[in-house]
């Protein structure tokens, strides 16, 4: 099977010099940034267990974004995690085989795995439904793309908040990469609040941020629901967490905050956005 792109021309450019110029825009905006503040010589690029990365469209939250894949080497194996934002398909849903096509090209899915992932948790099934017009998993792709020629990826739509079953996903998640042969790098695709005023925004993503900053996904869980906190990529960001512990991440850092107040101006009706990473 071939998924074709579902949001290309609407949250990303759809012509692929475009969208390419595009994404090293991106990159180049923090590492120019980071330069200015770097002793000489540094290097920002570095490992990292796991990241959260938000999915809005490129001009809103493509900076964000941005500050993290341009501080990450890129392996030959990645597994990313996005919140299902329509109804329909399962709650952990998984492509298992075929490739997903975007403007700069086809990604293979990962299928060994993949088919790892959905023995060592049964919640995890085949399910091409969640993924059809989803767009939390797909604005990720390009910039792994243009970082990377040779990388392969899992995707998983998540439409559950069930803490038990989340952190069960990431345990499982855990055991299988502990046995890759090779690295594997595990994104968490997740806005913060929506369409809340400035102010109560940066106060609700404050508390979530938090949270993730202490590797605490049983705080971040209950913190986004007793907060009404509507950050769509809570699940995700909660299996992530779980797994990157058990893989033995010390440290959070956040690389860049945003809001969407920060490009349309617009102070009544915000998105926060975070990109973090997990060492």
């Amino acid at each position: 099977m071939i998924r074709q792109p579902a949001v290309a021309g609407t949250f990303y450019p759809r012509e692929p010099r475009e969208l390419l110029g595009r994404v090293n825009q991106l990159l180049a905006e923090w590492r120019e940034a980071d330069a200015e503040n770097s002793a000489p010589n540094s290097s920002p690029i570095s490992t990292a267990i796991a990241c959260l990365v938000p999915h809005a469209g490129y001009v809103f939250s493509g900076a964000v974004a941005g500050a993290v894949y341009a501080r990450i080497q890129i392996p030959k194996r990645v597994v990313i995690l996005g919140p299902r934002h329509r109804p329909g398909g399962a709650n952990f849903a998984i492509n298992s085989e075929g490739a997903w096509e975007t403007p700069l090209g086809r990604v293979n899915i990962d299928s060994e795995l993949a088919r790892a992932l959905m023995a060592a948790c049964p919640l995890v099934v085949e399910d091409d439904v969640a993924h059809r017009r989803e767009h939390s998993l797909e604005v990720q792709l390009p910039f792994l793309q243009t970082l990377s020629k040779e990388f392969q990826f899992v995707p998983i739509a998540i439409g559950t908040l069930k803490f038990n079953e989340l952190t069960e996903l990431g345990h499982a998640l855990a055991r299988v990469i502990s046995k890759s042969a090779e690295p594997v790098l595990l994104l968490a695709s997740s806005d913060l609040n929506h369409y809340e005023s400035e102010k109560i925004t940066h106060v609700k993503d404050r508390q979530a941020i938090d949270q993730m900053m202490a590797l605490n996904p049983r705080g971040l869980h209950d913190t986004v629901r007793r907060e009404g906190i509507t950050m769509c990529g809570c699940g995700p960001a909660v299996s992530t967490i779980t797994a990157a512990l058990d893989l033995g991440a010390t440290r959070a850092e956040l690389a860049r905050y945003a809001t969407s107040a920060d490009v349309l101006g617009d102070r009544d009706e915000v998105v926060g956005y975070a990109g973090m990473l997990f060492r």
